[in-house]
């Protein structure tokens, strides 16, 4: 059976292609673009989802939307016991503090940044204590990211997946410098087939 992706250009849903692709899972692409001038998603998505999220995925009579639930989702059902570690394991506990790391503390700062910035000057006060918060989270990744540039032991896993995007959002702030090791984790992804491939099907991704 195809997994249906529904897709948003330049958003969280890259990572749910690159994961596909490197579990060799067949999937069919259904892509919606942001407007040019507000980069806000489509109206047609609210017919996939009422909230008008993306990603969400179609696979086996159910739809799922949530990156990290599609990710784990998607680790157990088509990746065996590789990409996510034995539940109750010490490495399981970090699997799931690092997959709502993701998407909770770290999306904190990064959505506050985004939407304050669009109110000018109105904001500016705000701005340094957005800033100090999304440079604190950049530096606990870049703490504990391991020095093969892996968050949980010596291979690709679930969280690794869930924290790509995170870590191409530091290197898109101008964290790179700061963040040496979260910027090669970017490059390493960036090289791999599986997310050339994933590109290569959805054109454009950020700067990259």
């Amino acid at each position: 059976m195809t997994v249906i992706v529904h897709h948003l250009n330049n958003s969280r849903s890259q990572r749910i292609l690159w994961l596909l692709e490197e579990l060799g899972v067949d999937y069919e692409l259904v892509a919606y673009q942001r407007d040019a001038q507000t980069n806000l998603a489509p109206p047609e998505l609210k017919a996939v989802h009422p909230l008008g999220k993306s990603p969400v995925i179609e696979d086996a009579g159910r739809s799922i939307s949530e990156s990290g639930a599609i990710i784990e989702y998607l680790c157990v059902r088509y990746g065996g016991d590789r990409w996510v570690p034995r539940y109750g394991s010490d490495d399981w506990i970090a699997h799931a503090e690092w997959m709502q790391f993701a998407e909770s503390s770290f999306f904190v700062p990064v959505m506050l940044k985004i939407y304050f910035g669009r109110l000018g000057e109105g904001a500016a006060p705000l701005f340094p204590r957005i800033e100090e918060q999304l440079a604190a989270h950049i530096e606990f990744a870049e703490e504990r990211i391991g020095e093969n540039l892996h968050f949980i032991g010596e291979d690709w896993t679930a969280v690794d997946v869930m924290m790509s995007f995170p870590a191409e959002i530091a290197v898109m702030q101008g964290y790179a410098e700061k963040a040496p090791k979260l910027a090669a984790f970017v490059e390493k992804i960036h090289a791999r087939d599986a997310w050339q491939r994933a590109r290569q099907k959805t054109g454009p991704y950020f700067a990259w």
